[in-house]
């Protein structure tokens, strides 16, 4: 694997993370580009449901510029919020679903190297990145359960400075949760 391109995705990564935490819209540049890097690395770690997901990184951050720029042009802004209970049940029975789905398909047809958690991560990342461009408080909860797993992903297949990145997703989506929920509070006494 190109460390030198790994780091430079890694690092755009980064970027991305924390201007995203801090409601940043440009955000989304170092996210689109980060990902276009990473499905080529991915890809090339047979890792196919990991590189899947990043070309949903790209669509979805196209999605998220789109929604946030709607302040810019004088619309209404999107502010973080919430959803029900029962939404999340849903999302989250859908997404062991379509994960088990898709896990299954990469263990039988290819020759992907742990089809069942690449799956998972990936499904539930999918849902996350949703959930974030809409600002939907709960998105950063989903990640922290997503980053948890994609790190033992990461581990086995020695992709070790997206590992690192990985512990750093995590932690920084607990920041990402608290940030979020302050605004989330902020906007009832406004």
């Amino acid at each position: 694997m190109d460390l030198v391109l790994e780091a430079v995705a890694v690092s755009l990564n980064l970027i991305y993370l924390f201007l995203l935490m801090k409601e940043k819209i440009s955000c989304w540049y170092f996210g689109v580009t980060a990902s276009v890097l990473s499905i080529y690395i991915f890809y090339s770690s047979k890792l196919y449901s990991e590189a899947i997901l990043y070309v949903y990184y790209v669509v979805i951050g196209i999605y998220g510029y789109q929604l946030w720029s709607k302040n810019q042009k004088g619309e209404k802004a999107l502010k973080v919020s919430t959803i029900s209970l029962q939404s999340h049940v849903l999302i989250i029975v859908f997404g062991g679903v379509v994960a088990s789905v898709l896990g299954y398909t990469f263990d039988n047809y290819s020759d992907a190297s742990t089809p069942y958690l690449d799956a998972t991560t990936t499904v539930f990342s999918f849902i996350a990145s949703f959930l974030e461009a809409r600002k939907i408080l709960s998105s950063w909860l989903f990640w922290i359960f997503a980053n948890l797993a994609t790190m033992f992903l990461y581990a086995r297949q020695d992709l070790n400075l997206y590992l690192l990145l990985t512990v750093v997703y995590f932690v920084f989506s607990i920041v990402g949760f608290r940030e979020w929920r302050k605004s989330y509070r902020a906007s009832f006494k406004n």
